[in-house]
């Protein structure tokens, strides 16, 4: 019997292929579109400063992993799933990020809701000065039966 971490038995003159050797190639190369990801939503400027601080962050959550996987590799012949004080240290930068990510977007949401409260409440302070303002305009037309 076989699981999607070991190899499937194979055929007489089959290519072996490791699965882990795929997905650290995909790993890799996925660092290239999440660094352009980062590069644009930096340049665009709309972006509140903790919800960028929190996708950054997420660079040291793969930078810390990769040297802990090294180690669990290296120091216990296993993966770094199976280290618990190892992996759980790891995910501990995720946490963060995630946190980081909520209490940003959070804020910019406030923020938003306050700015559209403050322009409704302008928007009807200046419909308010303009009807006060219209009735004596319409009493003063020459011309008038009053």
């Amino acid at each position: 019997m076989w699981t999607c971490f070991s190899a499937p038995p194979q055929r007489r003159g089959a290519p072996t292929v490791r699965l882990y050797s795929i997905a650290s190639q995909l790993f890799a190369f996925s660092l290239f579109p999440y660094l352009a990801f980062l590069y644009f939503l930096t340049r665009s400027g709309q972006t509140p400063r903790t919800v960028l601080f929190g996708f950054y962050f997420l660079l040291a959550f793969v930078g810390a992993t990769i040297p802990a996987g090294i180690y669990a590799k290296t120091h216990y012949g296993t993966s770094l799933a199976n280290v618990d004080w190892l992996h759980g240290s790891a995910e501990s930068l995720l946490t963060i990020t995630n946190l980081l990510l909520v209490l940003g977007l959070r804020q910019a949401i406030r923020e938003a809701e306050a700015a559209k409260a403050k322009g409704a409440a302008a928007e009807a302070e200046q419909a308010s000065s303009t009807a006060a303002v219209e009735p004596e305009a319409v009493s003063s037309k020459p011309g008038g039966d009053s």
